[in-house]
């Protein structure tokens, strides 16, 4: 089981937040099947993910998602990804 806190800042502030657990065992390789399914829960755009995000996130358990990593505009600063660690 693991637990992802995502959250959308703008101008320094939490405007949106939500927890995406999963009880299977976390899968790099599904990575982005974690993020879609946590930017549409939050009613937002897929961002375009690379390698450099998924080591963020393996080296740092956090990952900052800009808005110039979204194909569609978006009215946020960051879209942010971090481990709960349990």
């Amino acid at each position: 089981m693991f637990k992802i806190w995502a959250k959308i800042e703008k101008e320094h502030k939490i405007v949106k937040q939500m927890t995406y657990e999963n009880d299977g065992k976390f899968a790099w390789a599904e990575f982005f099947n974690y993020l879609a399914d946590i930017c549409e829960e939050l009613d937002i755009a897929t961002p375009v993910l690379l390698k450099t995000h998924i080591f963020s996130y393996a080296k740092f358990n956090r990952v900052r998602f800009l808005p110039r990593d979204f194909t569609e505009p978006v009215d946020f600063n960051y879209l942010v990804l971090e481990n709960i660690i349990l």
